[in-house]
């Protein structure tokens, strides 16, 4: 992408969103703390290859984000921000790979940037892309994918750069998220390339081929890794990756992973979803429905938003987060719908003292409206400390610190994944126990010996609760054997 004046306008834009105060709030919620807690122990540990959550594997995901987070925490230490970073870049990237690509499928600059700029100041964009985790690097890669096919799609010839960009994003989106990463962009193709051959009434097999086997290319990476990880622990860590978690997610069976909300979840969400823009993406999906058979380009990004949300509706484990893929086509779709608004408003204002004030002024007002956006947004930002207090482990980490400290010896009883702050803040490995035998060797074997766990009540063993501590509604309790009577 050449630096031109709108494109070095639209990074200072994204730097801003997605920069500004990024470590000034602890970490909030079981996301961030069971990710940045994997990515200190793999920094601690030098494991790149089997993620570790409290000394057992957690293969719920592939680890590029993973590394990335060890990566920053490596070359700026345990600070907040830099297991943060990865999202931000991966937010950054996406508003100006979009920007790029609709300037090379020939869209206006004005269309490009305000697409890009409305991706940008989308709520569920902005906020994930400031979180440790992976959606922001899926999000990135399903756009590249998908961007990168479409313009391959509309070349004569065979567009070599498009193709690799294609695989790459393919490559980064299943290193993120698995079977997710493969079927976001997967379900979208399949659709458009159904819709382009009934329309055109043929088909052409080239059409097909092309991205099915640049597909395979881009799945290199994860098949390495997945190789690796087979010799590190046979074909049951590879399952519990593939079929447990991936599969059995989408299907149901896996029951531990939760998030199993009922079919109209995602249908709930959509007033929200794609704020402040969402009523221009949805006016805009009914108004460009008859021009979808004429339009290849409106076609593409009306089936990316509908196909993917059908996707997500099948599924059995369903999170608003999940819809952040969707953001993209949800930009682009609205910034046309403006476009369309903006045409209408230049035809009224000869008969119309208020639609001539909006279009000659329509400038200076997308301009006070982006700002006051990004004032609004960086004062989220700016007050992000305050849900410190309610969604934050980091005073219980820093009581088992304390206590290790003062020479106390802390266990972790079946530990929780938002204790994967402790690993983060401590910045060491922690012992962790699976058992009440294992829990009833460790206590008797010191009275300096300290667990913490979620029941203090443990049938068969005398316990003695030190201390409570409460984060939102999870409660933890530093205990110790109790006294035996004389």
């Amino acid at each position: 992408m050449r630096l031109t004046r709108p494109a070095l306008l639209l990074l200072l834009l994204g730097c801003v969103l997605f920069f500004f105060a990024l470590g000034n709030h602890q970490l909030q919620g079981s996301t961030e703390s069971r990710v940045a807690g994997i990515a200190m122990q793999m920094h601690l540990s030098d494991d790149w290859v089997t993620p570790n959550l409290l000394n057992a594997p957690f293969l719920e995901k592939p680890p590029l984000s993973l590394w990335l987070d060890a990566g920053a925490i490596r070359v700026f230490g345990g600070e907040l921000f830099a297991v943060r970073l990865a999202s931000a870049f991966a937010g950054l990237f996406c508003v100006l790979l979009l920007y790029a690509m609709l300037r090379k499928l020939g869209r206006p600059t004005a269309l490009a940037w305000t697409a890009a700029a409305m991706l940008a100041t989308m709520g569920i964009f902005w906020g994930n892309t400031r979180q440790v985790g992976e959606d922001a690097l899926l999000t990135l890669g399903v756009t590249m994918a998908l961007l990168a096919f479409f313009h391959a799609n509309r070349q004569p010839g065979f567009a070599r750069g498009s193709w690799l960009l294609f695989a790459t994003g393919i490559a980064i989106a299943t290193l993120s998220k698995g079977v997710l990463g493969l079927a976001l962009p997967g379900v979208v193709i399949f659709v458009y390339l159904v819709c382009e051959s009934l329309l055109e009434k043929r088909f052409k097999p080239r059409n097909w081929l092309r991205p099915a086997l640049l597909t395979l290319l881009g799945l290199i990476p994860l098949t390495v890794w997945l190789c690796m990880l087979y010799q590190r622990g046979g074909m049951p860590l590879v399952s519990e990756l593939l079929l447990t978690n991936s599969v059995g997610r989408f299907s149901g069976s896996f029951v531990e992973a939760g998030h199993y909300e009922p079919f109209y979840y995602y249908l709930r969400k959509l007033p929200e979803a794609f704020l402040p823009w969402n009523l221009l993406t949805y006016l805009g999906l009914w108004h460009f429905r008859k021009q979808l058979r004429s339009n290849p380009f409106l076609l593409f990004f009306c089936v990316w938003l509908v196909a993917q949300f059908v996707l997500l509706n099948l599924a059995s484990s369903k999170r608003a987060v999940y819809m952040m893929s969707m953001a993209p086509a949800a930009a682009v779709i609205a910034a046309e719908y403006a476009r369309v608004l903006l045409g209408w408003l230049y035809q009224k204002s000869a008969h119309s003292t208020v639609a001539k004030f909006f279009s000659d002024n329509h400038r200076p007002l997308a301009i006070a409206l982006l700002a006051a956006l990004v004032g609004a947004y960086l004062l989220a930002a700016h007050r992000a400390p305050l849900a410190d207090k309610e969604q934050s482990f980091q005073p219980l980490a820093a009581e088992v610190m304390s206590l290790q400290a003062s020479g106390k010896q802390v266990a972790l009883l079946r530990p929780d994944e938002r204790l994967g702050a402790v690993v983060f803040y401590s910045q060491q490995l922690q012992h962790t126990l699976s058992s009440t035998e294992e829990l009833q060797a460790f206590l008797s074997a010191s009275p300096d010996n300290i667990a913490l766990v979620e029941n203090p009540e443990i049938p068969g063993m005398a316990l003695k609760t030190l201390d409570k501590l409460s984060v939102g509604r999870h409660h933890f309790y530093l205990v110790s054997l109790a006294a035996s009577a004389p």
